[in-house]
């Protein structure tokens, strides 16, 4: 059975992103996986401190709720996580996690010592997200941080659901077709781990 981890980076429970991973979610399951959720804002996480006390071991010295997520994405075959845009970026709630995941960056490139260009990534990302403005770049700069934060976790993105055009509470509710999508891809997305 797919063992998946779907990581809410929403600061809205009833966000447009929350919903949309909570589709891809359920097309998971239906496909037969495993999906444990977690949810950003539930967690007490301070950010990076930058102290490298992880250059010892490659985990993270800071003692939070971050260690349970970190077992938890060593632990999954694949991750799914969703995020809305601010200014361009992810939210304040993913962005320190994946600084947090400087950790693992630290473990496989200073500590075992792999090359930037020696590809070992067996598992797989889905990453989905919305953002507000229509602009052509608007999810650019967040997909190459994305790339690089799935690398640091020994994950290459499989694929990405992006939506222009969604700001307030539900937007998404008002595009049905958005949601089919998400479930559709949860659903290709376990088909994929699992092959």
């Amino acid at each position: 059975m797919n063992k998946l981890l779907a990581i809410y980076g929403s600061p809205r429970r009833e966000g447009n992103t929350a919903l949309l991973l909570k589709r891809a979610v359920q097309g998971a399951r239906e496909d037969g996986a495993h999906v444990e959720d977690i949810v950003l804002r539930d967690l007490k996480m301070s950010p990076c401190l930058e102290i490298y006390g992880c250059k010892q071991n490659g985990r993270c010295a800071i003692q939070d709720d971050f260690q349970l997520v970190y077992d938890k994405l060593m632990a999954c075959d694949g991750l799914i996580l969703a995020s809305p845009i601010f200014f361009y970026t992810v939210s304040a709630h993913t962005k320190i996690l994946m600084d947090r995941c400087q950790s693992l960056w630290v473990k496989k490139y200073w500590i075992d010592k792999q090359s930037h260009n020696q590809n070992t990534s067996r598992r797989k990302g889905l990453f989905i997200s919305v953002g507000a403005t229509k602009g052509k770049k608007l999810f650019d700069g967040t997909l190459l941080s994305i790339r690089y934060f799935l690398d640091a976790l020994d994950m290459t993105l499989w694929k990405s659901l992006l939506f222009r055009g969604l700001d307030f509470e539900k937007d998404v509710q008002k595009h049905p077709e958005y949601l089919e999508q998400a479930q559709e891809m949860g659903r290709r997305f376990s088909e994929a781990i699992r092959s």
